[in-house]
Parts: C-alpha cells; sequence; structure tokens
C-alpha cells in the first residue's frame, strides 16, 4: 500500500524535486498532535502528566523535535530562578504563561485545551511514522493523566496511517461482496449452461495471478488501485462466460471434448482477443495521465486483462473439458455403453428457457425499433450526448482528501476536532536560494514581502521565518551586517534554526492560509499562488536570489488540477486509440468508427449524468472514460464480429443485425451485468471516493449495454446499407479495390 508523495507526483519532475527534495528533505517536519482537553490544562498535576509525556516521547527513534508547555515553562523558570524544573504555584505557571504569550500560541489556543508537537522528518517512511506513533500513543498511556483530562492522538500522520489501515481492510470485503453478487448474477443469467459457477474461480485465479504480478513487478496499491478488483471481477468473468458458453454449444453439437475445445479456441479465442486488445487500448490511455497512481491504476488493469484471459483460455476450457470427460465416463460406466449421452435439457445452451427466450424477444424488439427508427434513435442519442459534454463542464472537482474517506472514521473525526480548535494549517511554503543566508538585504526584502503580503492578500493569515526570530534577539530589527547576523543564529536553539535556515544558501518562508482546501478550494489556491508568483515579480527578491513556492496545498492542488484537467485529453487519447486499433485489426474504416461512435454517445452521457445526480470530480471518477472506452468496447466489438458473421452468409444488413441480437445477445448480456455486479460491489466502499466511482461506473456500463443494442445497431446498419449502395453504383471500382483489400480475419462470434 502506497500513499507518500510519489503516488501523486511524477518523481522526475520539477514539482517532485522542489517539494520532496528541497521542502521535505531539508525544511519539512511531520507533526503528530497529542490533544490534551479539560477544565485547566495549567494546572501543575497536568503540566507534570505532560512533562512525562514529554521525557519519554523524547527518546523515540525517529523523532527530531517536541514542543510542549511543559518545556518552555520549564526553559523559563531556569532563567529566572536557575532551576529547570516546573513551579508548583499555580500563580507561577501564570505569570510565566503570561510572559511568553507570543511563543505558545499553538501550544496553548485557550485555558481548556493544549498541545504536545512530537516532530519527525518530513521524508520519514511510512514504517517510521507509524512506530512513532504507535510509541507516542503507549507514552501517553503512562503519563498519568488526570482522569478529568482527555487525550487524542491525531495530526495529519495519525490521519493518513488510519487511511491507509482502512483502506487496505476494505478490499478483501469489496472482493467478497463481488463475489457473492457473482453467485447471483451467474445464478440468474447463466443458468442454461452445466456447471454455471464455475467461471468466478477462474476469474478469482486470474485475480490471484494478478495479485502475484503485481508483487513481481513492484506496483503498489492506492486509494485508487485497490478498487481495480471488482472492476477486473467484472471484466474477466465475462471472458470466462464467452468461453465456458461456446464450448458447452460445440459438445451440445455432438463433438467430442477434444474437438470441442479445437472449435471453441479457433472462434472464441481471436474474438476474445480482439475485445480484450481495444479494452487494453482504452485503458491505455490512462497512461497519458501525469499521476503516477492513475499511472498505477493503468498497468494493474491491463495486467489483470491478460491474466484473466489466460486463466479463461487455459484453465477454464480444461476444467470443463475434464469434467465433461468425467461425467461421459462415468454415464457409460453405469449404462455400460460408449454412446454419449444426450445432455439434460437445463444444461443445454439451446435448453427452452422462458427467460432466456424473453430476453432475446426483448432483444429483437429494441434492435428492429432502432433500425427502423435511427434518425430518431441517433438524434436523441446525439442530443443527450452533446448536453453531457456541455453539462460535464460544470461538475465540481473535489481537492479535499478528507471527503474521500468515511465521515465516522475516528481518526478524521479527530483530526476535525483538532482543526476546530486551532484552525486551519493549510501553508504555502516559500524556499529562497541566496548566496548568503545571513545577507541582511535578504532578511529585510523577506520581512517586507512577508508584511505585504499578510496586509494585502486576505487569504494569508500569517508569516513565519527567521526573520522574527533575529528581529525580537536584536530589539525588533534587523542587523546591519552578515557578522552579526551570524552571532544571532549561533544563539537560535538548533531545532528552530534548522526549521527555517539550512547551511549558507537556503532559508524558508511560510505564508499560513488557514483551511484554505476546505474554504476555497482548487481554483483559490492555484489562484492564491499564483498571485504571490506575481507579487514576488514585482516586490523582486535582491539579484542573484531565486524563490519557489512548494509546500502539501500546492503540490496536492497542482496533481488534482492535473488529473482533472486532463480527463477530456485522457478520453480523446482513448478515442483515438480504440479507433486505431481496431482500424489496424480490421482494416476496415466502418468497423473501426462504429465502436467508437458508440462509445462516444455512452461517454457524453456519463457527463450528465455526473452532473444531474450531483458526484463531484475526484481521482476515481477522472477516469471513467478511459474506464468506459475499455468496458463498452468490447460490447461493441462481440455484436460487430457476429453481424459480419451472419453478413458473409449473404444476408441483408437489417437481417444480419436481427441474427446477431438474437443470437450473442444474451451472452452479451450476461457479460454486462456481471460486470455491473462486479462494479456494483464498490458502492459498498467506506470511502465515499470509491462508492460514488461505483454508483457511477454501473450506471454508465448500463448505459454502454443500452448503447449497444440501441445506437450501435442504427449506425452499423445505415452506414453498411449506404456502403452497399455506394459498391452498386461503383461496381467497377470496387471490384478493382477488392483485389488489393486483404479480408479481415476469420474470428466468428460466439
Amino acid at each position: 500500500m502506497s500513499s507518500g508523495t510519489e503516488t501523486f507526483v511524477e518523481k522526475t519532475s520539477k514539482l517532485y524535486q522542489d517539494y520532496d527534495h528541497l521542502y521535505l528533505r531539508i525544511f519539512a517536519t511531520e507533526s503528530i498532535a497529542v490533544l490534551i482537553e479539560g477544565k485547566d490544562v495549567t494546572r501543575p498535576e497536568v503540566l507534570k502528566a505532560i512533562d512525562r509525556l514529554h521525557q519519554q516521547v523524547n527518546i523515540i527513534p525517529g523523532v527530531v523535535g517536541i514542543a510542549s508547555l511543559s518545556s518552555i515553562i520549564k526553559d523559563t523558570n531556569y532563567q529566572m530562578t536557575g532551576q529547570h524544573i516546573l513551579p508548583d504555584s499555580q500563580g507561577d505557571i501564570q505569570s510565566i504563561i503570561a510572559s511568553r504569550t507570543s511563543d505558545i500560541g499553538m501550544l496553548i489556543p485557550d485555558k481548556t485545551h493544549t498541545l504536545v508537537w512530537v516532530e519527525m522528518a518530513g521524508d520519514s517512511t511510512d514504517n517510521e511514522r507509524i512506530e512513532i506513533l504507535r510509541e507516542t500513543q503507549k507514552a501517553v498511556e503512562h503519563s498519568d493523566f488526570p482522569p478529568s483530562y482527555g487525550v487524542i492522538v491525531t495530526g495529519d500522520p495519525a490521519f493518513m496511517i488510519a487511511m491507509n489501515n482502512e483502506m487496505t481492510t476494505s478490499m478483501v470485503p469489496l472482493l467478497m461482496i463481488s463475489a457473492v453478487l457473482m453467485i447471483v448474477v451467474l445464478y440468474l443469467v447463466f443458468r442454461h449452461v452445466r456447471w454455471k459457477l464455475l467461471p468466478l474461480p477462474i476469474v478469482l485465479l486470474g485475480i490471484i495471478y494478478t495479485f502475484g504480478a503485481m508483487g513481481y513487478l513492484r506496483i503498489p496499491l492506492s486509494m485508487v488501485s485497490m478498487s481495480a478488483f471488482p472492476i477486473l471481477i467484472g471484466l474477466g468473468i465475462d471472458y470466462a462466460i464467452q468461453f465456458h458458453n461456446r464450448i458447452e454449444e460445440e459438445l451440445e453439437r455432438g463433438e467430442d471434448e477434444a474437438q470441442a475445445v479445437i472449435e471453441t479456441i479457433k472462434h472464441t479465442g481471436p474474438a476474445v482477443l480482439i475485445a480484450l486488445t481495444i479494452t487494453g487500448l482504452g485503458f491505455f490511455s490512462l497512461f497519458t495521465s501525469s499521476v503516477p497512481m492513475i499511472q498505477d491504476f493503468g498497468k494493474l488493469l491491463l495486467i489483470g486483462i491478460v491474466m484473466c484471459f489466460l486463466s479463461s483460455l487455459f484453465v477454464g476450457v480444461t476444467v470443463i473439458y475434464g469434467l465433461d470427460r468425467l461425467i461421459k465416463k462415468k454415464n457409460n460406466q453405469i449404462k455400460g455403453t460408449n454412446k454419449v449421452k444426450k445432455l439434460e435439457p437445463n444444461s443445454s445452451i439451446e435448453s427452452i428457457d422462458p427467460n432466456v427466450s424473453k430476453i432475446e424477444l426483448f432483444l429483437k424488439k429494441i434492435t428492429n425499433f432502432s433500425i427502423n427508427h435511427p434518425i430518431f434513435v441517433l438524434g436523441i442519442a446525439g442530443l443527450l450526448c452533446f448536453s453531457g459534454l456541455y453539462a460535464d463542464s460544470f461538475v465540481p472537482i473535489q481537492t479535499d482528501v478528507k471527503t474521500f474517506v468515511p465521515q465516522d472514521m475516528p481518526a478524521l473525526m479527530d483530526l476535525t476536532h483538532l482543526g476546530d480548535i486551532i484552525g486551519g494549517t493549510d501553508a504555502l511554503n516559500l524556499i529562497i536560494k541566496v548566496d548568503n543566508s545571513a545577507d541582511p538585504e535578504v532578511l529585510r526584502w523577506m520581512d517586507e514581502f512577508s508584511e505585504h503580503e499578510v496586509e494585502r492578500r486576505g487569504r494569508i493569515y500569517d508569516a513565519s521565518s527567521i526573520v522574527p526570530i533575529i528581529k525580537s534577539m536584536n530589539g525588533g530589527t534587523i542587523p546591519d551586517n552578515s557578522a552579526d547576523i551570524e552571532r544571532l543564529y549561533q544563539q537560535v536553539p538548533q531545532m528552530q534554526k534548522d526549521r527555517y535556515v539550512h547551511g549558507k544558501n537556503m532559508l524558508l518562508l511560510d505564508f499560513g492560509i488557514g483551511n484554505a482546501i476546505g474554504d476555497i478550494g482548487l481554483n483559490g489556491i492555484r489562484e492564491l499562488t499564483g498571485i504571490v508568483q506575481d507579487d514576488i515579480s514585482w516586490m523582486s527578491p535582491p539579484p542573484g536570489v531565486e524563490v519557489t513556492i512548494t509546500g502539501n496545498s500546492v503540490v496536492f492542488t497542482t496533481v488534482i488540477w492535473s488529473l482533472t484537467s486532463g480527463r477530456v485529453a485522457m478520453t480523446l487519447t482513448g478515442l483515438i486509440l480504440v479507433f486505431l486499433g481496431l482500424l489496424v485489426i480490421y482494416r476496415d474504416w466502418l468497423k473501426a468508427l462504429t465502436p467508437v461512435v458508440t462509445m462516444f454517445m455512452v461517454i457524453g452521457w456519463a457527463g450528465g449524468i455526473m452532473y444531474f445526480i450531483g458526484i463531484d470530480y475526484t481521482p476515481m471518477t477522472a477516469t471513467l472514460g478511459a474506464l468506459i472506452l475499455g468496458v463498452g468496447s468490447e460490447y461493441a466489438v462481440l455484436m460487430m464480429e457476429r453481424y459480419f458473421e451472419e453478413r458473409d452468409k449473404g444476408v441483408s444488413p437489417v437481417e444480419a443485425m436481427q441474427a446477431a441480437s438474437s443470437k450473442i445477445g444474451k451472452a452479451i448480456v450476461a457479460s454486462g451485468l456481471t460486470t455491473i455486479f462486479g462494479f456494483s460491489a464498490l458502492i459498498a466502499s467506506p470511502f465515499s471516493m470509491n462508492s460514488n466511482f461505483g454508483l457511477v461506473t454501473v450506471l454508465d456500463v448500463a448505459l454502454a449495454l443500452l448503447a449497444t443494442f440501441i445506437v450501435f445497431p442504427a449506425v452499423l446498419v445505415k452506414l453498411d446499407e449506404w456502403r452497399e449502395k455506394k459498391k452498386a453504383l461503383h461496381p467497377a471500382t470496387n471490384g478493382l479495390r477488392n483485389r488489393f483489400t486483404f479480408n479481415s480475419p476469420d474470428v466468428g462470434a460466439q
């Protein structure tokens, strides 16, 4: 499981280099907040418990600093009395607190709350964070706080660790729910064959192969890629159904087991492989994203569909072959004959099933309506498509990661409670590269620029740097020469100095922007960052000084912006790849264009659904265009394969479409329903990002099925009829062309 910066930002990018190499490794610290609340947190017994906590946490490996009210009071008491202890008198404590008001604002926001900040390096590993958090929690338990006082261990690291744990534990229930739903749908729509539940273990085997490949290739799980497994179950079981359906058909015809396998692989293998290829091309567009976790999502999907295909092709077909041989052998032993026992009616794919007959009748009616009213069907579909594309531009973009997780998650509630007490902690971090960090001209510019931004920019509430510390040590002014500044630097506590100064050539200036992600959102932070950048250009620093704006807020909003704003390019790339892939496979523009037009309609409808049901774009829903292409194109390809198989028999376009819809429609509906049920498991996810993604995707796959039986027939039949008329008008030209045109591969449909 991975949730670090590398899941959001490409390591080779300047954004990552500035944030990870400069800010995280040099200046940034992550803080675990221990919040103590009660009637009066300045009481001596409370401060002594805080001091015990401070001493225990101080020896935890990886802790680089601790800030607590008890340590400040002890330090001040030492300066006043020479004794580095906590006073026993409440009056003495209050006197010290009053004298240090400016230093302890973040430690005691009010009389009933105080905080202990446990700092670790900004580039600490996940394991180091987990260990420090665990030891801090143990230290709290052994610090003996008075019974009437509450103690909460929270902060961003604690929240991220809890979120990762929740993500990991929620994945197993999602897979189990998918399996249960698969059993239900297979019983409902696949009961016309023997061993109707066999596709489920076959696809689960493919999922196991996928896990193994991820480990071998070191592809991590993230909040996005963890949702791929229900998707793969929905897609993978489709491959298993197609092979299962065809081999049962061949066995029903009286073929021996070996010949049935040969015929199944010969006819079904290429068709499913083409569908898989087109699905993969749709998913391949995910690699156009600049966000690593979306690229990993694409890798996982590509590996998963290949593994599920291989599992269905080799394991699924082989198991049915073996089971059929065993049953026939057993029947021959019982009857004492070598005759092949006729399959029971309820095990034949041609069995008379009232439900299947109703499905066939319904599909035939839909197809006939589409063919007979193409202008009406395509007009309505096109209107809804372009209306949806327009509405899509108004769908909000959700940037606050706290909204992605279960709102009743204890770690989130604790973090929210902390924010209510101390306010937001979002910041713009300015890294200032200099030739001399003690240059008085640079410090004066930092002082003037900080004052300007806090006074003029309403969303910048405060500024912190080494400058106020130096001024307070020098009577409120900045020394005029570097030597004096260097002397003052040596008197600053090392932990405080390291927070803002790195060697001779780097300084840090932080602008506090409150709860900006929640208050002004993605666009607001982008605009504010741009304003600060413009102000730097206008109030330019001294010559030779370079200023870089970075930090959590900048990186996260930039990533989300890139992800969500790039969804249109991602979808267009997918459409082009699918079209080119079909063109290369079939060498026929009609076969390449028809599935793409159908899926383009669905993409437009999907945008409208997002708008009307009020679901925001997130890192998950931004990938919907690619997923719709990958999933929906498969149905269109399988339908098209059967259509041209019927056309090769000499029937008209209308008759071919009616036959294709009737013969393969059941299998496509079964495949579509299994995919829908696979996706629907995501709706049960405790993460709203995954749950909303599951809901929208279920609706979109249903629309893809609808488009396959309504839009696709109208487009394909009319284009095919138009081409036939054109050939009839220019027989000589077409005859000459046909002499130099390769035939499309015969990959007969199911």
